[in-house]
């Protein structure tokens, strides 16, 4: 036995060669890096920004549960129930109700690309950021953008809102009821009825407010609302929430031409997330780790309840506003009850610089907070109480830190 196998590895050692010479033909020029070599570390930090937040323990359990396969029937019954829990928190019944594998920018270029064809009117409310990139957006469409523009802190009425919509006559309307950027809270009643007036459709970025703040997407006419997954819900970053209206499925079933993106294409993802009532057929790999995650962070907000995260949210919020207070700072945005309950935007104090007191809080507590961002960029301090961090402990913990970063980081000092 033991001559045949020397026969027979004699007989193969030219055709392993050449084996080897096929699969290495240069040297290699990068040696594996150093730091791959290194054991992974990841600082335990309290995220007090506007998000992400902080991952629920269930959630973390859910993200290290072993891969299936994205076209089991497992998966599907996971995608599904994503479904009735996105349902439940946009308080909607479309069945047009989705995510998708990307954050909330990637839900907002979902709702553009599908509804926006070239040359179709769109009216954008920017008070922030979020309106400067919908408009942004729009503008790669090839869509007739019309901004309404507004200092960061400030929201639209229904008056400003139906001149604009008899000006302009758009397809399709979008508002931030979460701008997150500065902290402001747009109300939404009676903004879906004014638009069908006009026949104009409403779409709304709700990625910081969503079970924060009340959302009713069928009684309020909403007919695109999107959302992400890294805020209230506590969940990683890189899957959002998305729904469609009767009325919006309408323009996106009859439009002339096909959405400037195939992965985004509202219809391919309505057959793989089992909405159009066919036999699903793949269109891309969905992350499917993410969307256990996902899934159980729904759960968690179904069996708590939107009301009383709403009701958590808006009191840890007012026991933080008045801590701030307490401190001699500025609430940037004036009215309260156009304050967002899940990100408060305070005014930078004369003497400081806001990287000053970001930076010291992160250095000397292990606590992220934020400044502004867009047109808010060194105007504000933002503070997030997202989710499961939305506790009168962290106000605590944050006030502690920010009083600290007052006394020390003072430029008047110098």
């Amino acid at each position: 036995m033991f001559r045949a196998l020397a026969r027979a590895s004699a007989t193969l050692g030219p055709q392993v060669a050449g084996w080897a010479r096929t699969m290495a033909t240069h040297q290699l020029l990068v040696a594996p890096p150093e730091a791959l070599l290194r054991p992974l570390f990841i600082p335990n930090r309290l995220l007090l920004g506007p998000g992400p937040s902080n991952l629920a323990p269930r959630v973390l359990v859910a993200g290290g549960q072993q891969m299936i396969g994205h076209m089991h029937k497992e998966m599907f019954q996971i995608m599904d129930d994503i479904k009735q829990g996105i349902q439940y928190v946009f308080q909607t019944k479309n069945p047009l109700t989705l995510a998708i594998s990307g954050s909330g920018h990637c839900a907002l270029e979902a709702a553009l690309f599908n509804i926006l064809e070239p040359g179709d009117p769109f009216l954008v409310g920017v008070n922030g950021i979020w309106g400067q990139r919908a408009a942004d957006i729009g503008e790669r469409i090839g869509a007739r953008v019309h901004p309404m523009i507004k200092d960061p802190g400030n929201h639209y009425t229904l008056q400003e809102l139906e001149e604009a919509l008899a000006q302009h006559k758009p397809v399709l309307l979008f508002l931030t009821q979460g701008e997150s950027s500065s902290g402001v809270l747009q109300p939404l009643d009676g903004y879906g009825e004014l638009c069908h007036r006009y026949n104009c459709l409403l779409l709304v970025d709700s990625v910081a407010s969503l079970c924060g703040t009340p959302i009713y997407m069928d009684q309020q006419g909403i007919d695109v609302l999107y959302s992400g997954s890294q805020k209230v819900l506590n969940s990683p970053p890189g899957t959002s929430l998305i729904s469609f209206s009767d009325k919006a499925k309408n323009k996106i079933y009859t439009r002339k031409t096909k959405p400037v993106s195939f992965y985004l294409d509202m219809k391919w993802l309505a057959n793989i997330w089992g909405c159009d009532g066919k036999p699903r057929i793949y269109h891309h790999t969905t992350p499917v780790i993410s969307l256990y995650s996902l899934r159980e962070s729904l759960a968690l907000i179904a069996e708590q309840g939107l009301e009383n995260s709403w009701r958590q949210h808006r009191e840890v919020t007012a026991y933080l506003h008045g801590r701030l207070q307490g401190l001699g700072l500025q609430l940037f945005v004036k009215d309260p009850a156009l304050r967002l309950p899940t990100v408060t935007a305070v005014a930078v104090p004369a003497g400081y610089d806001w990287r000053d007191i970001v930076n010291y809080v992160m250095d000397h507590f292990d606590i992220e907070i934020t400044g502004g961002l867009g047109p808010s960029m060194g105007k504000v301090l933002r503070i997030g109480l997202l989710g499961c961090n939305a506790t009168r402990e962290n106000v605590d913990r944050v006030i502690q830190a920010l009083q600290e970063a007052l006394q020390r980081c003072s430029r008047n000092k110098l």
